[in-house]
């Protein structure tokens, strides 16, 4: 958490941020996939459909 904190303040997150959108975002896509196929979020899909609200 210090870490994170650190790179914040110091500028090093930003950089690294635009740095990686620069190059059309390839970690965010990949984690984004990876995250898609975890249980968690079949499990959410399954209860969202279950509310008309949300739809």
């Amino acid at each position: 958490m210090q870490k994170i904190l650190k790179d914040i303040q110091d500028g090093t997150f930003a950089k690294n941020f635009v740095e990686e959108c620069d190059k059309n975002k390839p970690l965010m896509t990949k984690l984004r996939e990876e995250n898609s196929k975890h249980e968690i979020e079949k499990v959410g899909k399954g209860l969202r459909s279950m509310f008309s609200w949300l739809k």
